[in-house]
């Protein structure tokens, strides 16, 4: 049980992190994950994500505080707890964020982690099915492709998008972010590409990487203000591992930071309350907790051919598993928001503020509501919110779900926001493209008062499932890991996953946590020189 690296989850950043890692013989690495091996067809089929996602099967299924920005209610938090983490549960939607995001994070004292830093990491780590240009790689990893069955309602909605006065984008991670467009998608000939298939299916013949799965880390080993190692609980017991060079944590937005709490690194008055010894002090762990938030419109159709809990819907799917089943296309190879847009509430925004995602089926209340009827939905959500909360232990005890309050819509700037993109997104949805596929609204349309719209927008938003920042990067005193991501005043310690972010990106959060944990594993190259430069 002696590693030269220990790397705490294996979700998209800790999956990168371990294989770069172990690419060096010399280096014995060992990645942790708390789920189960990715084994099940549920997560390399596509629609299988329809199951997941509302259930407890590779899912953490964390609930929020009740959100007073919600009208008291809980927000649903669906989490991986998987081999693979997020990545082998989510929609596969393939965005970087727009550029100015990362010049935000250097900005604010992170140098090497602008645009002109990432680009060549994000090139680097992608095989973009498209070919190669000035902001795409195809020599890497993780595999992008277009959408191999796209349903005609999702051209619908983006020549809807059209009439409605926006511009059409094919392709949102380049030149330009802002307008409408298809997703690529994290896929491969019909199947989910996620970090396990991208980075451990090769890597895992290395004699020096070693994976443990359903091992739950409980706490980091510290000798005074240095990290030795992390305890584990198994199915055999607990156990102690031990790292000679370093501990990665990578157990995301919420594992990562209660993890640091659990071992005595964060805030006195989040530990004292737990019986917790403070080993060093940290106020920023669990703090700067950011999400998109996000308000879904759904409207009847009378197309057989969409995604329903109808007869006629679950007869079409039995034809389409036949389908998937002979040459894995179809339905159940899609990612069901095949298509979305980058748009400004203002035209005066230097960049998008709302993102659009187009599902080709009725959703509601994270598919855990469901309607018996065929549809389509499309959600809409704010990109950079100014609603900030935060993440504590609910318990000392390890097993326990953390406190997670995300504050949605604690800023009345959200509020509005949010409201300006439903119109807008309703402007889409009414278009002439979309009158074949459309019928009634199923929760009605925006009401024109603004009062009466906000009080729908409290009722019915939610996460879009992209929680960060919680052990932020910075260098200021609420920074959690300096811009090597080191654990500030712990040695031997990094944090590497979304939620070193500073601020929220704009756009889907899986890609930058892959990119995140190739630039992590660069960082740990280039700090031990035992270990080949790429």
């Amino acid at each position: 049980m002696e590693f030269d690296y220990i790397v705490v989850g294996g979700g998209s950043a800790g999956c990168a992190i371990a294989a770069r890692l172990s690419e060096d013989p010399a280096i014995r690495v060992c990645l942790v994950e708390a789920g189960k091996r990715d084994d099940s067809q549920l997560i390399h089929m596509p629609f299988g994500a329809a199951v997941i996602l509302p259930s407890r099967m590779y899912n953490w299924s964390f609930e929020t505080v009740p959100q007073a920005g919600l009208n008291g209610r809980r927000g649903y938090q669906p989490r991986g707890k998987v081999l693979g983490g997020s990545s082998s549960i989510n929609a596969m939607v393939y965005i970087r964020g727009h550029a100015k995001d990362y010049d935000d994070w250097a900005a604010l004292g992170n140098p090497g982690w602008g645009w002109k830093d990432l680009l060549p990491v994000f090139k680097r780590m992608e095989h973009n099915e498209r070919g190669a240009d000035d902001f795409h790689g195809t020599r890497g990893p993780l595999n992008v492709a277009d959408a191999r069955s796209a349903h005609p309602i999702s051209h619908a909605f983006v020549e809807a998008g059209v009439q409605a006065g926006f511009r059409r984008n094919a392709d949102f991670n380049g030149i330009e972010q802002e307008g409408v467009g298809m997703y690529q998608v994290t896929q491969k000939a019909g199947k989910r590409w996620s970090a396990t298939q991208a980075y451990l299916r090769g890597a895992e013949a290395r004699q020096n990487l070693k994976v443990l799965t359903r091992a739950h880390a409980t706490r980091l080993t510290l000798t005074g203000k240095r990290c030795t190692g992390v305890e584990i609980l198994g199915p055999e017991g607990r156990a102690i591992l031990n790292a000679s060079r370093e501990v990665i944590v990578a157990g995301g937005t919420f594992g990562s930071p209660q993890l640091l709490l659990l071992s005595g690194i964060g805030p006195r008055e989040e530990l004292a309350p737990h019986g917790i010894a403070q080993l060093h002090e940290l106020p920023g762990v669990g703090r700067n907790l950011r999400d998109h938030i996000d308000f879904i419109a759904g409207y009847e159709s009378s197309r057989a051919d969409l995604i329903g809990f109808s007869p006629r819907g679950l007869l079409n799917m039995a034809k389409a598993w036949g389908e998937y089943r002979r040459s894995s296309t179809g339905p159940f190879a899609s990612n069901f928001a095949e298509a979305g847009g980058f748009l400004k509430t203002d035209p005066a925004l230097e960049r998008p503020d709302v993102q659009l995602h187009f599902v080709i089926g009725l959703v509601d209340d994270h598919a855990r509501k469901r309607h018996f009827r065929l549809g389509f939905s499309c959600h809409v959500c704010v990109l950079r919110p100014r609603s900030i909360g935060s993440l504590g232990l609910a318990s000392a005890d390890p097993l326990a779900a953390p406190r997670i309050d995300p504050a949605f819509l604690a800023h009345q700037d959200d509020v509005a926001t949010l409201a300006r993109g439903a119109r807008l997104m309703h402007r889409i949805l009414e278009q002439p493209a979309l009158a074949p596929f459309r019928r009634r609204g199923l929760y009605g349309i925006p009401p024109e008062s603004d009062a009466d719209l906000e009080r729908m927008l409290r009722d019915r938003s939610d996460t879009v499932y992209h929680p960060v920042g919680t052990c932020k990067m910075g260098v200021d005193e609420m920074a959690v890991v300096d811009p090597q991501l080191r654990v500030r005043g712990i040695e031997r310690v990094r944090v590497a996953d979304a939620s070193i972010m500073p601020t929220l990106i704009g756009g889907n959060t899986n890609a930058a946590s892959i990119a995140i944990g190739e630039k992590a594993a660069g960082l740990i190259r280039e700090s031990s020189p035992r270990h080949p430069q790429r």
